[in-house]
């Protein structure tokens, strides 16, 4: 169903190699800007899913999966011009795969089909952006503290993991196959 706010998630999406390549060209500047403009359309598709009342299960599913597709090409592409180590976009991907992972499994085996975000899974998020964020505009010349940024985003995510984890095995040992 393409609804508007879809169609701003959809915008999201279509930036993302556009944000990619600004990065492995090195044009920080034009990525900044790029991501930022992804960033408004993920707050517009919720604004509108709210405001229009067009809230659809194939944007609660497309929306999260637009992110972290955007998150995760901006997150391979500084690994590639090696603005950030490559373990910590293992450790991105990582905690992404398990929390995955655990969904497939809930999915295939029990009769559980609601898989909500947590409160630690959005902070996580609101790191990694953050953290990307830093380390593009210390490109730029921006006084930042990216280091400390990147350590806030690894003890997020982390956290953020074993906090699914735990709850993930939690409700799957209550769950009946």
């Amino acid at each position: 169903m393409l609804t508007a706010p879809n169609l701003f998630t959809l915008l999201r999406l279509l930036l993302t190699p556009f944000v990619a390549a600004a990065i492995l060209n090195g044009q920080y500047g034009r990525t900044i800007i790029l991501f930022f403009a992804a960033g408004v359309t993920d707050g517009i598709d919720g604004l509108l899913a709210r405001r229009l009342g067009q809230s659809s299960r194939i944007g609660a599913y497309f929306d999260p999966i637009a992110d972290k597709i955007l998150l995760s090409a901006i997150y391979i592409s500084l690994g590639i011009v090696r603005d950030i180590p490559w373990w910590m976009v293992a450790l991105v991907f990582a905690r992404d795969v398990l929390i995955l992972g655990m969904a497939v499994y809930g999915l295939i085996f029990t009769t559980i089909r609601a898989f909500p975000p947590s409160l630690w899974g959005k902070i996580s998020t609101f790191c990694q952006i953050a953290a990307a964020l830093a380390v593009l505009c210390a490109h730029q010349g921006v006084e930042v503290p990216a280091q400390f940024f990147l350590w806030l985003m690894i003890a997020a995510t982390v956290w953020s993991g074993i906090h699914y984890a735990w709850n993930g095995i939690t409700l799957l040992a209550r769950t009946k196959p």
